[in-house]
């Protein structure tokens, strides 16, 4: 690893002034008073969101690795790692690493977006219910990747200024998403065709009626989370969701803004050479014929071949020449480190919301459509949003009956699966069918990947070829990060508290709230 940021701003200190240059600028945290949030007025709320929007992605390269590109990313199969000193694609939970990313997000990413809550809210020296209702969405987005990382978490208490920061059941936390979501659309179909915070806001642009979609889709994204666990609920709040209106078109695609101050952290960390295209993707996009392999991932050489690795291999079997990163397929040029200011950070798009409609219908949701028509819309949604805009060709790969391929690398790797692309016959066959197609769409935005890997089991991945971690063997897969030390040592009575509401062992084989069989 070229960098691990060093962050030392504990849970406790969630206290932030911001000078911001730009609003898509990085900006300085100079720590004020340790006992509650900084206020600020009107005029620097803007410019807080857009910061509290792009770190709310781990904007910054360090964290972006740490969070994402070292677990989530390989346990989603997006890619497997070619950096021999690397545990965690051998299912080792780093300690540091995780701490690293654990004390970006509670350090350096939700205080801006903490701050503008509380200064917008009713009350607040900048109140105004349409900013705070963008802010409680966005809150949304932020703190679900860190639950369904760790399970409970730091979540209604966090920024009290107490020394101990009790910890939220994830049950809690879902369903405090839920009416937050609810509560926002609410606010915001009071403003239909109105526009808050105009370019201050990286992801819309202030569309106040483009936010209720992304609101309503995110429910709908959670409903199919909790659909095991708790499905009356979920069949409530995605029928809701859907009647109010999800990401229909790629116009309604969510995607942070990339400036050369705010740049993809992707296209960043590629030059370190640390990652490439894994064995289960090149098993699957090349089964399928599918045209996107170019858009997500480079040919290795002139002759255009496309080459992954499986994930899990060995310290020795990283030695060979076959596995190093100049054997494998890197991703595609746009998202490579001298086109990192081009490439937008895609959160959420048209092509999720159809899938996630398509499982639903198949648990007897209404869902607006049938399982099979919203299954190839999705298809096509997101073959259109990588530029693939033929509609005979997509018709074509959305009727194939070819399937993922065997590969000729060193353990001789079987097929990924058996399905083709064609709608099959048997529900079952269906949903391992559109979680394939979902996992394919989502690319490169691996937290949300792994966690529907977790909920559905699908797309069925290649297993770790090995595993580092006894509590994780090759049969089975990590189903969260444990708490980190910092916690420990700075919040054990909080961290206590979590692993009680945990239910299981504070380790990487314990199921979350939601991951039921």
């Amino acid at each position: 690893m070229k960098k691990l940021l060093k962050f030392i701003i504990p849970i406790v200190l969630i206290t932030t002034a911001f000078v911001i240059n730009s609003c898509t600028s990085n900006f300085e945290e100079l720590n004020t008073n340790k006992t509650k949030l900084t206020e600020i007025d009107k005029s620097a709320v803007g410019n807080a969101f857009a910061a509290a929007q792009w770190r709310g992605v781990f904007g910054d390269r360090g964290p972006f690795q740490l969070m994402e590109s070292l677990f989530a990313d390989l346990h989603a199969q997006y890619y497997a790692t070619v950096a021999i000193n690397f545990p965690s694609d051998r299912n080792v939970m780093v300690g540091n690493w995780l701490n690293g990313a654990w004390s970006n997000f509670y350090g350096q990413q939700i205080p801006p977006l903490l701050v503008v809550l509380d200064a917008t809210k009713p009350g607040g020296t900048a109140a105004d219910p349409g900013i705070y209702a963008m802010a409680s969405i966005w809150k949304v987005q932020m703190f679900l990747p860190m639950t369904d990382y760790w399970g409970p978490i730091p979540y209604s208490q966090v920024g009290n200024g107490a020394k101990s920061v009790d910890y939220d059941s994830q049950e809690a936390i879902y369903k405090d998403f839920f009416a937050t979501l609810k509560s926002a659309v609410a606010e915001l179909e009071k403003s239909r065709g109105k526009s808050f915070l105009g370019n201050n806001d990286q992801v819309y642009g202030g569309n106040v009626d483009k936010w209720i979609l992304f609101a309503n889709t995110m429910r709908l994204r959670l409903a199919l989370r909790i659909s095991k666990v708790d499905p009356a609920l979920a069949k409530a709040e995605a029928e809701s969701a859907v009647a109010g209106g999800t990401l229909m078109t790629n116009a309604d695609d969510a995607f942070v803004k990339v400036t050369a101050n705010s740049p993809n952290p992707l296209g960043g960390i590629t030059a370190w050479n640390e990652f490439r295209m894994s064995a289960s993707m090149e098993s699957t996009l090349k089964g399928y014929k599918d045209p996107r392999i170019s858009k997500f991932f480079s040919p290795v050489d002139a002759s255009g071949n496309y080459k992954g690795l499986r994930n899990g291999y060995s310290q020795v079997q990283l030695g060979l020449p076959e596995n190093s990163a100049g054997a494998n397929s890197n991703v595609a040029p746009a998202f490579q480190d001298g086109a990192r200011f081009s490439q937008a950070w895609g959160i959420m798009f048209a092509s999720e919301a159809h899938f996630l409609r398509a499982e639903g219908a198949l648990n007897g949701w209404n869902m607006g459509g049938t399982a099979k028509d919203l299954y190839q819309k999705g298809i096509a949604l997101s073959m259109s949003q990588w530029g693939i805009t033929d509609a005979a060709a997509i018709a074509a790969y959305t009727a194939g009956t070819s399937t993922p391929v065997a590969l000729p690398d060193v353990v001789k790797s079987p097929a990924m699966t058996d399905i083709p692309v064609a709608f099959a016959s048997t529900v079952e066959k269906q949903r391992e069918q559109i979680g394939t197609q979902k996992w394919l769409a989502l690319f490169p935005y691996g937290f949300e990947a792994w966690a529907e890997y977790r909920r559905t089991g699908y797309p069925k991945l290649y297993p770790k070829l090995n595993s580092d971690n006894t509590d994780v063997p090759v049969t089975e897969i990590v189903r969260r990060a444990p708490f980190v030390s910092g916690e420990i040592a700075t919040n054990k009575p909080g961290v206590d508290m979590g692993v009680t509401k945990l239910g299981g062992a504070d380790n990487a084989k314990t199921r979350l709230w939601w991951d039921k069989n």
